[in-house]
């Protein structure tokens, strides 16, 4: 069986080590960083480099610093992604948003101070040289403009007229600001342990599909979630015109998708057997998950 919740409280403890002691100046950047970090998330990426770890054997102190690394990435775009400028959202994990509970300047350079230590972290990772170097340009493509920037960039041109885009532009859309993170999630666990090509590249399938079923599953919470339980404003998509899956294909039509995501993963998983039970509870995770 998957150790899902030992790999969350490892993660936790991992990103409680690695972020800066809040007693020491700046303090209130380091609060802010703490706040946006540490005040719950599902941890889903950093259990990804885990599971997808767990693969090949590879010790979970070598996972650690990819782990951390991602979910840095991940805390960092969050900050940004509910600032004014960009989708204006005061409330994230049952919280005030960053900007909210400090102010928008502290909020960007948390933001910026977050992307630069997960590099840092990166960089002073266990593995092998040539590995270390794979894992920051993995990380560092999936956090740029051919992967999560990017993404975002394209939802910000669509938010307005969220019925401009076609199906398949959506989907490109969300490959790159969601599915790219949790692409080079997976794969940074499976370079931790020596995947060959065709490893990987089943990986990559399954994390497309995951990346995507994330997705779709967010867009029918945004509409028949509540705020209380997804810890984050409903409604803020359907709000802001945004392109989402219900709008352009409807509730049903975006079900029927998610279960054609679940097979394809299922598919990508089928050559590791009961090794990918983690992958496969993840992305079962990620599907049926209410908030």
């Amino acid at each position: 069986m998957a150790d899902l919740a030992g790999w969350r409280e490892r993660a936790d403890a991992a990103l409680q080590r690695a972020l800066p002691d809040p007693s020491s100046p700046p303090q209130r950047l380091h609060a802010a960083m703490r706040h946006a970090v540490l005040l719950g998330g599902k941890r889903m990426r950093p259990m990804l480099v885990y599971a997808a770890g767990a693969l090949f054997d590879v010790r979970a102190d070598v996972l650690d610093a990819p782990a951390v690394a991602v979910e840095l990435i991940h805390a960092y775009s969050l900050v940004h992604d509910d600032l004014p400028a960009m989708d204006d959202d005061a409330l994230r994990r049952g919280q005030p948003t960053v900007h909210v509970a400090f102010d928008e300047a502290t909020a960007i350079l948390a933001g910026d101070a977050l992307q630069s230590l997960a590099f840092e972290v990166l960089a002073n990772t266990g593995a092998s040289d040539s590995i270390r170097v794979e894992l920051l340009r993995t990380l560092a493509i999936a956090s740029g403009a051919a992967g999560m920037c990017g993404g975002q960039a394209l939802d910000l041109a669509a938010t307005g007229n969220g019925t401009s885009l076609s199906v398949s532009q959506l989907e490109t859309l969300h490959s790159l600001k969601t599915g790219a993170l949790i692409r080079a999630s997976v794969r940074m666990g499976a370079l931790c342990g020596g995947a060959s090509p065709d490893d990987l590249a089943r990986l990559d399938r399954y994390a497309d599909a995951l990346g995507l079923a994330f997705q779709v599953r967010d867009d029918l919470l945004d509409i028949e979630g509540d705020s209380a339980t997804l810890g984050k404003t409903a409604g803020k998509d359907v709000a802001q015109d945004k392109a989402t899956f219900p709008a352009l294909i409807g509730r049903d039509a975006s079900r029927a998708r998610l279960d054609e995501l679940r097979a394809a993963m299922a598919d990508a998983l089928a050559p590791f057997g009961a090794r990918a039970d983690g992958l496969a509870e993840l992305g079962r995770m990620a599907i049926e998950r209410d908030r």
